[in-house]
């Protein structure tokens, strides 16, 4: 079986109800992404940082995976899939994929601000005092603007061994992740799904103006 290698950033998610950065002019429901989504956030107000995490996990109970992710669940019946994704939520596990790698995080995990190889599933909401083993406060299990994508190694691998690669619902402006697709083999072809993608210049890219949902339907058609 071919190995299809799917990029997938907010886009992804937004026809479920999530979302995304660009909504509203860099504000991430209501609120500067610096105060909520970095480490300096947290330091200068944690109750407003976890809040905010509360109700983005709070939100995945009622958010359900919309046909783009179903769409990417179903190749897996005629390609090795694995699935590089920008997004914290778990709407293509939800989906029935099987092979996703979460570059920035997951909603559903927490890690100790003192230990971060203690990462646990987490469903419910965190309060400040909410400590680990060794005292430390709880914290969500989120990659934060400034700090390191541990993931991003083993993201490069999977692309290195790409037959076919899709990207959908990402702006291809937040690196690391936006520099995967460097990594692919140069014979390989690339499709782009986006409503505004951004200008690639690589005549390998084929693009398609669309919503996740609607874009997953055309390259349906054109990977027969």
């Amino acid at each position: 079986m071919k190995h299809l290698v799917v990029l997938t950033g907010a886009g992804t998610s937004a026809e479920s109800g999530i979302k995304t950065f660009r909504d509203a002019n860099g504000l991430w429901e209501g609120h500067d992404v610096m105060e909520v989504a970095s480490p300096q956030g947290f330091k200068n107000n944690p109750e407003l940082v976890l809040d905010f995490y509360n109700q983005r996990r709070r939100q995945l109970k009622e958010v359900k995976p919309n046909a783009a992710h179903l769409a990417i669940s179903d190749l897996e019946n005629t390609y090795k899939v694995s699935i590089v994704t920008q997004n914290v939520d778990d709407l293509h596990e939800q989906s029935g994929s099987s092979n996703v790698l979460h570059l920035h995080g997951e909603l559903r995990k927490i890690r100790s601000t003192g230990n971060p190889n203690d990462i646990r599933t987490w469903t419910e909401d965190i309060h400040l005092g909410d400590t680990c083993d060794l005292g430390y406060q709880l914290r969500p299990h989120i990659v934060w603007f400034g700090e390191d994508v541990p993931m991003i190694e083993k993201a490069i691998d999977i692309c290195e061994t790409a037959d076919i690669l899709v990207i959908i619902g990402t702006s291809m402006q937040v690196y690391p992740a936006a520099s995967l697709m460097n990594f692919v083999s140069t014979n390989i072809p690339i499709y782009y799904i986006d409503p505004n993608p951004a200008l690639i210049d690589n005549s390998r890219v084929t693009t398609i103006k669309a919503t996740a949902t609607a874009g997953m339907t055309k390259l349906l058609g054109l990977l027969k």
